[in-house]
């Protein structure tokens, strides 16, 4: 074999002394295997280098912001009410007879001192003109009584009558005159019965249908309710607020009910009618029980709504919105931007530097579509509106004024 010729000549030629021929050889064979392996290591970290995959670039969310503000918040209260006529007045028979006549329109306005009916006067007449009378006679003989009485005095200073005819004479003055007193009195009564036969409205208002037909007996032995009549320019808005909308309005010193010079706005309310729409008048609160209703913890509150047009009938339910307070230059911020978990409520604030910082904040009353924020914030800072559930606390993050569809698809 060529390898073992190989080492035979070459064992053979060191007998010969020829060294210099082994070394070479060995040389030669120590370098190739280093230039090998180099070439080896080389192509293994080439490998390596093109075929290892790109380092991961930290992905920084976009995030849009808003600064926070102060601005005066509005505090309503919304409770169901009921429409209230301010002047209910039931029209009813004073004196008992037959119903002669009907003398108005049902249904129609009427005004204070218009006839509205006739009950048969004719039984009250006759009393009177026999009081008339009685009183006419009493006037009489109290006239006699006097004469008598005048003639009786000369004639006892004279001693020419007795004492018990001056006492007598005196006595009989004195009765006829107290007669004239109590004709006069039964004349005014009967005067005041008869009257009543002309039934008037006592206001100004809308009257109801009539109760009764011509020809009834009306009075204190039959129907007395003969129609009523309502007063409507001004309605009243009736409605309950809890003892606890009550210790509010007193920590914010606000008395429901009572004016308050000091104050720069008065408690109104508005109502919504029946076909969701606002009433465009706005009613003052004049009212407010002081006390509580223990069976419902509720207390009644009154308001005064203009009804010009007639559009509120009494009766009516409503939903009454009352203003209760404003809060001047509170601390508000977008109510979506808010993050309500069962540690507590939080909100994410942008730092100068760019660093998402999670902030507790103490909630106040919700108006719209913004939330007042009692601490945790100043006027000024960036807060996160959108994007929010990207971040984490201490993150790093980029604001926008408007977050790109991308991004918006991602919220």
């Amino acid at each position: 074999m060529k390898g073992s010729s190989f080492l035979k000549d070459t064992y053979s030629s060191l007998d010969k002394g020829s060294k210099y021929v082994v070394v070479k050889i060995k040389k030669s064979s120590w370098k190739f295997w280093a230039v090998l392996a180099a070439v080896v290591v080389a192509m293994i970290v080439l490998i390596v280098v093109l075929t290892r995959p790109e380092p991961l670039q930290e992905e920084i969310p976009i995030v849009m912001t808003e600064a926070v503000t102060t601005q005066d918040v509005e505090i309503y209260g919304e409770y169901p009410g009921t429409i209230k006529a301010q002047q209910f007045v039931e029209v009813r028979a004073r004196v008992e007879g037959y119903l002669e006549d009907m003398l108005f329109e049902e249904g129609t306005y009427v005004k204070k001192d218009q006839v509205l009916f006739i009950i048969d006067p004719r039984q009250y007449q006759a009393q009177a003109d026999r009081a008339r009378a009685m009183l006419e006679r009493n006037k009489a003989l109290a006239q006699k009584a006097e004469r008598d009485l005048n003639r009786i005095r000369p004639l006892f200073e004279q001693n020419a009558a007795s004492q018990l005819d001056l006492d007598n004479a005196i006595a009989a003055y004195e009765s006829a005159n107290a007669d004239v007193l109590m004709s006069e009195a039964d004349l005014r009564q009967d005067e005041l019965a008869l009257s009543y036969t002309t039934v008037r409205s006592p206001i100004s208002g809308y009257i109801s249908e009539r109760y009764v037909d011509i020809g009834t007996l009306v009075g204190p032995g039959g129907q007395s309710l003969l129609a009523n009549v309502v007063k409507s320019d001004t309605v009243d808005i009736e409605f309950k607020m809890t003892d606890l909308d009550y210790q509010i309005s007193k920590d914010r010193n606000v008395n429901i009910g009572q004016k308050d010079s000091t104050r720069k706005w008065d408690p109104y309310v508005t109502i919504t009618l029946a076909d969701k729409s606002v009433y465009k008048y706005k009613g003052l609160v004049d009212f407010a029980d002081p006390q509580v209703d223990s069976r419902s913890g509720t207390f009644s509150v009154r308001a005064e709504m203009p009804n010009p047009d007639h559009d509120l009938l009494p009766g009516q339910f409503t939903n009454v919105t009352l203003l209760l307070d404003i809060r001047e230059d509170a601390v508000v911020v977008p109510t979506k931007a808010i993050i309500i978990e069962k540690s507590g409520s939080y909100i994410f604030v942008l730092r100068n530097d760019g660093i998402a910082e999670k902030r507790f904040i103490e909630l106040g009353p919700e108006t719209g579509n913004k939330t007042v924020v009692e601490r945790g914030l100043l006027p000024g800072e960036q807060i996160v509106v959108e994007g929010y559930h990207k971040l984490s606390h201490g993150q790093k993050a980029v604001a926008v004024e408007s977050l790109p569809d991308a991004a918006g698809e991602n919220l």
